[in-house]
Formats: structure tokens, C-alpha cells, sequence
């Protein structure tokens, strides 16, 4: 919804690299062996670099991924491009709770909770950019605030 906002844009989405690993995929959970840690960092990488070559092309980039702790400052030291801005949506977690109920797909899979990902997320990563509690607000709502607060997001 925020890449449609820009004349020439591109949306890069973090968890295709993901699923593009046919075999000997190993998903991040508690205790994940260091290949889950690999393929999640090659994930941040391609993403940044995906993000430069659409950007040196002349495209406005919106890249979406989940990015956590200390890895968040990893990602954006990857990413060349500049501006750079950076949005971390951090709504309630009983609204994710109750968002997650109504998907068709479940991003939690038992290995961690919305309440551990959400204390994650406060307590351990860096405030980087825009962190945005977007609890109240519809997703056209989040766009129209994300954009009006460009400043805050720039890094």
C-alpha cells in the first residue's frame, strides 16, 4: 500500500528469499541451529541488495521484512541508498493477537508468541527510524502517517 503511493515504485518482500530455498531450509525459532542464523542473514542481504539495484534504476523501494535486535542496524548498514528511511510498525500486542486470528496463514507457528516477539522487538533492537504503534489505525491510516513522518523515519 505505500509503494502504490509513489509515480514509480517497487514493494521487496523479505520472506520470497525465504521461500525461495527449496530444500534445507531452516526456520528461525528458539534454539535454531547457526544455519537457520545463515539463511536469515543471507535473506537481510539479498533484500539490501535487491533495495539498490531497484533504487539505482530509479525506483522508490518499500522494502518489508521482519527485522529484530541487533540485525536491524546490520540491515540498514547494508543498504547503500540513500535517502534511507526506516518504519518499524509496533502495534499492541493484543491487536496482533486478534489480526493474526482473522489471517488465512499463521505467522506464529508455536516456536514463539506474539507476547515473546513483541518483548523481543521493545527490549532488544536499536530505535532506528519511525517506530509506529499502529494499533488504531487502518492500513491506509499507517501509509498517511508513515508518510507525513518521513523526517522521523529518515536515517
Amino acid at each position: 500500500m505505500l509503494a502504490s503511493r509513489f509515480t514509480r515504485s517497487v514493494h521487496v518482500k523479505g520472506d520470497v528469499y525465504r521461500r525461495m530455498v527449496v530444500s534445507g531450509r531452516e526456520q528461525m525459532r528458539p534454539g535454531a541451529p547457526p544455519e537457520a542464523e545463515r539463511q536469515l542473514d543471507l535473506r537481510y542481504r539479498l533484500g539490501a541488495m535487491t533495495a539498490d539495484v531497484y533504487f539505482e534504476a530509479g525506483f522508490t523501494v518499500v522494502v518489508q521484512d521482519i527485522v529484530m535486535g541487533p540485525a536491524i542496524q546490520t540491515y540498514v548498514d547494508r543498504i547503500r541508498s540513500r535517502p534511507l528511511f526506516v518504519v518499524v510498525l509496533v502495534p499492541r500486542v493484543d491487536v496482533v493477537a486478534a489480526r493474526e486470528a482473522t489471517r488465512d496463514k499463521s505467522a506464529y507457528t508455536g516456536d514463539y508468541t506474539p507476547d515473546e516477539l513483541d518483548g523481543y522487538l521493545r527490549e532488544q533492537t536499536p530505535r532506528i527510524g519511525l517506530w509506529l504503534d499502529s494499533s488504531d489505525q487502518t492500513p491506509e491510516e499507517s501509509v498517511d502517517e508513515i508518510l507525513a513522518r518521513t523526517d522521523e523515519a529518515r536515517v
